[in-house]
């Protein structure tokens, strides 16, 4: 019932976005899916990331089968692309295999079959969607907030010593191995939290059913609450309003040679384009969920999930896409969102609404303070820059102690009977 709750909101979430995408004369999330059932996709990498969550119901050989087939209609179609002279892309045929899986569940399949292979095709097609989603609801940011709070966000920034400004000279002066490096590990995030996903769900198939917890409802819980505050905060981002990217809307072309003169900030217009989407920085979040996910896995998988947070965190400054205050609030969020999942699955016990309630205390703290005491922040560097960082500091100390006190200990082998439920 948990899994067709999800699938209802989702189905009106969508709904509700394409109406509103429609409503400011853009594409939706439907649109553009359906799209590229038939036309080329925006990232054949990402579907067939979803593939494989899906794939972590089948057996080995139904994953051949499924991959299999998958890689031969993505040749047929590159053929034929290139027969006609279209851009040579790949894709459709992993959409093609997890929307056949999906409708072969429903017409062949009955019982617990049914139902895992549909939890499969739902958590493949979670991350295609949201991909859309997060595209549609960028531009809907644009559009709905004509002007930003940068002017607030780079005062603040400067209790932290305007870390975006040194980071974009580093990466200029690594040109071009370190943005080419910076920029593919950026964008392709999604690639890395399918990795350590697919660890944690390496033995879905064998045992029938889904952990309680994994990597990818924590990254759906930040997806869905992140981009909300967007709309309260928007921002986006030093490049545009101080560097090149913002042509003639950007205050002056400073980015990151020079720090603007500080003055006392305002709203400042912005084309109807640009996302607002810095604060909090979801890359940061979606790459601290995955630092702490892969901390229980292989020691690849553990080197793995602290370099995508350091290449990410490098690349989200060096970009300048970030302000650092933007970094700090992301990873507060994001720890605060693991923490509260934790308790949930634990039933909310007396550590888990603690750790929830501070976070989340810390996390709105920040945002007050960066909209209203900016000024102050930016006057008193080694005052506020030291205690953004303890904030940030305690939420993950109070997060470190309530996973340690409430991790269950070692002991016997339970009984069949016994054994944890698995949904």
């Amino acid at each position: 019932m948990l899994w067709a709750a999800a699938g209802v909101v989702t189905l009106g979430f969508l709904v509700v976005l394409e109406i509103t995408a429609r409503h400011y004369g853009l594409p939706g999330p439907v649109t553009n899916e359906l799209r590229e059932v038939v036309l080329a996709p925006k990232s054949g990498a990402l579907l067939y990331s979803g593939l494989c969550l899906m794939m972590v119901v089948l057996t080995w050989r139904q994953r051949f089968i499924a991959l299999g087939t998958a890689v031969g209609l993505d040749a047929v179609v590159l053929l034929v692309r290139l027969a006609v002279g279209a851009k040579p892309t790949f894709g459709n045929g992993a959409l093609w295999v997890l929307l056949g899986c999906g409708v072969y569940a429903l017409t062949r399949l009955t019982g617990r079959d049914r139902t895992l292979l549909l939890k499969g095709v739902g958590l493949g097609l979670v991350l295609v969607t949201g991909r859309k989603i997060g595209d549609a609801w960028l531009l809907i940011t644009s559009k709905a907030r004509p002007h930003v709070l940068d002017a607030y966000t780079e005062a603040a920034d400067r209790a932290l010593g305007n870390p975006s400004w040194i980071a974009g000279r580093i990466v200029h002066a690594t040109e071009p191995i370190g943005d080419h490096l910076l920029d593919y590990v950026y964008i392709q995030l999604p690639v890395a939290a399918v990795l350590v996903a697919l660890y944690q769900l390496r033995h879905v198939a064998t045992d029938r059913g889904f952990p309680r917890h994994h990597l990818v409802r924590t990254f759906l819980v930040i997806a869905m609450l992140g981009p909300a505050i967007y709309m309260l905060f928007p921002t986006v981002g030093p490049v545009y309003v101080y560097g090149t990217e913002g042509g003639n809307y950007a205050v002056a072309n400073l980015w990151p040679d020079t720090v603007p003169a500080l003055q006392d900030p305002s709203w400042l217009p912005f084309d109807g384009i640009t996302p607002r989407n810095c604060m909090p920085s979801l890359h940061t979040a979606w790459a601290t969920a995955i630092f702490i996910h892969s901390r229980k896995g292989p020691r690849f998988l553990r080197y793995a999930g602290a370099f995508w947070l350091v290449a990410t965190l490098s690349a989200t400054l060096g970009f300048g896409y970030h302000y650092g205050v933007d970094l700090v609030a992301g990873a507060v969020f994001a720890v605060t969102i693991e923490g509260g999942l934790r308790a949930h699955d634990r039933g909310w016990d007396r550590q888990g609404i603690a750790l929830t309630v501070y976070g989340t205390a810390v996390f709105a703290a920040m945002l007050v303070s960066y909209r209203y005491l900016p000024m102050q922040m930016a006057a008193h560097p080694w005052l506020y820059g030291p205690l953004l960082l303890l904030a940030t500091a305690s939420v993950i100390w109070g997060y470190l102690r309530t996973t340690k006190e409430t991790e269950p200990t070692a002991g016997p082998a339970l009984r069949p009977e016994l054994q944890p439920e698995l949904v």
